[in-house]
C-alpha cells in the first residue's frame, strides 16, 4: 500500500520547486543528541547556558570544550538514509531545495552541495574582530580548546547562531523566497518550537504548497499539513522515493 495517493503523487512529481525543512529529529536517527531539554545537560550546564555570546565572552574556554566535545560527537556520527535520500533527490533536480536547522554537517557528508544552514555549521568558525571565516578541519583549527583567526590573530568563535542572536538575513531572506515558491514542503524531525522554521513551513502552506511532516510525534505544525508520516525519515523517505520515482533504483 502506497504512502501517498495519487494526487499528491502526481504534484509532488510535477511539482517546479520542492523544500524540505529539517530539524534535530534527521540527525537523532544518526545518534546526535540534541543537547537540549531533559537528558541535554552537559557538566551540569544546559545548551541555553552555554550557546549564548554572554557565556562566550565570559568564558570561553568553557564554551569552546563543549563545542569540541560536540564536534567530536558529530564527526563519529554517519548520514542516516534520510539524508541520503534528500541528497539523491537534489542530484536528480535542481528544483529540490534544503534548509536545516541542523549544525552537524550530516547533510553535506551526504552529498547534499546546496543548502541553507539557518544555524551554522559545528565545522566553521568565525573571527570576533574581523570578517575572515574557517573551516576548523580545512584550515588546520581542528585542536581543542581556544581558537585563533588565521588573519588578525583575535579569537575565533563557532559559526553558529546562539540564543539572542540574529539570523542571517540573506540566508533568511532565500529562506522566504524559497517556501513563497514552493508547492511542495517536506517537513523532518522539528519539533516545531523554533519559531522560524515554522513560520518558513506555514509560509510555503499559506502560498498554496502542500504539506508533508514526517516525525514520531505530532507537533504544532501537524495539523496545518497534508499529510504527516509518523515514523524516522529514514524509514519513510526511502519509501516515499519509491513511490516517486518507482522506476529508479536505490543506489
Amino acid at each position: 500500500m502506497n504512502l501517498l495517493p495519487q494526487d499528491s503523487l502526481e504534484l509532488i512529481q510535477n511539482a517546479p520547486s520542492i523544500v524540505f525543512l529539517t530539524g534535530a529529529g534527521i540527525s537523532s536517527e544518526s545518534g546526535i543528541p540534541t543537547f537540549r531539554g531533559e537528558g541535554g545537560l552537559w557538566k551540569n550546564f544546559r545548551a541555553e547556558d552555554l550557546a549564548t555570546p554572554e557565556a562566550f565572552q565570559k568564558n570561553p574556554k568553557l564554551v569552546w570544550e563543549w563545542y569540541d566535545w560536540r564536534r567530536e560527537i558529530c564527526q563519529k556520527a554517519k548520514p542516516n538514509p534520510g539524508h541520503l535520500i534528500i541528497a539523491k533527490w537534489q542530484k536528480k533536480s535542481s528544483s529540490v531545495h534544503l534548509i536545516t536547522q541542523n549544525v552537524d554537517g550530516l547533510h553535506p557528508r551526504a552529498g547534499s552541495e546546496t543548502l541553507i544552514e539557518l544555524h551554522g555549521n559545528i565545522f566553521r568558525v568565525r573571527c570576533t574582530n574581523c570578517t575572515s571565516i574557517f573551516h576548523l578541519e580545512k584550515d588546520g583549527l581542528d585542536h581543542p580548546g581556544l581558537k585563533f583567526c588565521k588573519e588578525c590573530d583575535s579569537l575565533l568563535r563557532p559559526d553558529i547562531v546562539w540564543f539572542g542572536e540574529e539570523y542571517n538575513q540573506s540566508l533568511l531572506t532565500k529562506s522566504w523566497e524559497l517556501c513563497k515558491q514552493s508547492q511542495v514542503v517536506i517537513v523532518i524531525g522539528t519539533s516545531a518550537n523554533v519559531s522560524v522554521p515554522t513560520n518558513l513551513a506555514q509560509t510555503a502552506i499559506r502560498n498554496g504548497a502542500i504539506g508533508i511532516e514526517i516525525n514520531p510525534e505530532e507537533t504544532n505544525l501537524t495539523p496545518s499539513m497534508k499529510h504527516h508520516f509518523d515514523g524516522k525519515s529514514g524509514e519513510v523517505l526511502p519509501q516515499i522515493w519509491k513511490e516517486v520515482f518507482p522506476d529508479e533504483t536505490m543506489e
